[in-house]
């Protein structure tokens, strides 16, 4: 009977360590695969929920960040796609870039009568060109970020997730794009302008400042003049919020202008007249037109989050 008995429990023995095998894969499918089924979950009689390659692409390419701040930027992006007076603007915002940019092809810059100040001068008033364009994309799809969350900004103000995420995740949606569209416009506009090195330089890193100036003005003060009654996306840009903001960016691009315009006229009248550029007069003039593009970035911010965090739970 003891052979009998040390057979149990040598089977007892095997399914025990069979039930901590499996207990071990469910944790380690659990680990990895709990996020993804939760955010999918949902109350529907449809047992899947199928996404898109692209969709899980952008999914591993956001998952360095973190499943809440990946999850909030997925949640933007579903936004902006779901409603289609949203995107469908961006074929006539498409179209209206490549006519600026064939316009500038055109310019007279070149034959008789050309001389460099005017070649240099050009490019530096493209640059105030550039800026009202991303002014006004902000202002149609950045500004109404806030405001169209509507209704159902309280029940992200009632998880357990900060307002900050919420907020930078809405800021950097929208940031990253124009960027890329400013560095394309003001890049491809300054090879066919065949500007200088030193003016490819300023307008780019000017051109990056009033990006992030603009998209952080688009989302305090969308923030600040909320407009949750309003469904349509479109009619957001036009209230009163919208005024002060294109005003408020009227004048940050009409600064930055004003503060790096004598650096480059030293630097023009270095190449035409030979006169001494001044590197203090230089420094001063690009590291105020820095500041005002970081403090136009971050106090709006600042702000808009302060707003947010009153917002009854």
């Amino acid at each position: 009977m003891a052979w009998v008995a040390g057979l149990a429990l040598l089977a007892r023995r095997e399914l025990f360590v069979g039930e901590v095998q499996r207990l071990a894969e469910r944790a380690l499918l659990h680990r990895s695969l709990y996020a993804t089924g939760f955010s999918q979950a949902q109350e529907s009689s449809q047992g899947w929920v199928r996404s898109g390659a692209g969709a899980d692409l952008l999914r591993r390419t956001l998952r360095p960040l973190g499943v809440l701040r990946a999850e909030l930027i997925l949640k933007e992006l579903r936004l902006f796609f779901r409603d289609t007076t949203q995107w469908s603007q961006l074929i006539l915002l498409a179209v209206l870039v490549i006519v600026y940019v064939f316009n500038i092809k055109f310019l007279p810059l070149r034959g008789e009568g050309t001389t460099f100040s005017l070649v240099s001068i050009v490019p530096f008033l493209n640059l105030v060109l550039a800026g009202f364009v991303l002014a006004s994309i902000a202002a149609r799809f950045i500004f109404p970020a806030v405001s169209l969350d509507g209704q159902t900004l309280w029940l992200l103000r009632s998880s357990p997730m900060s307002m900050r995420g919420l907020l930078w995740a809405k800021f950097w949606v929208g940031t990253t794009p124009l960027l890329v569209l400013a560095l394309v416009i003001v890049g491809i506009t300054n090879f066919l302008l065949e500007v200088t090195p030193f003016m490819f330089a300023v307008s780019v890193l000017s051109i990056i400042g009033l990006t992030f100036a603009v998209c952080g003005m688009a989302i305090g003060f969308g923030t600040i003049f909320p407009q949750f009654e309003t469904e349509n996306a479109a009619q957001i840009p036009t209230s009163f919020g919208g005024l002060l903001f294109m005003m408020a960016s009227v004048a940050v691009i009409g600064g930055v202008v004003m503060l790096e315009a004598r650096p480059v006229y030293g630097y023009v009248s270095d190449r035409t007249f030979k006169t001494p550029i001044s590197p203090a007069e230089m420094i001063i003039g690009f590291a105020a037109a820095a500041a005002l593009c970081a403090a136009a970035t971050y106090f709006p911010v600042r702000e808009a989050l302060r707003r947010l965090e009153k917002v009854e739970r």
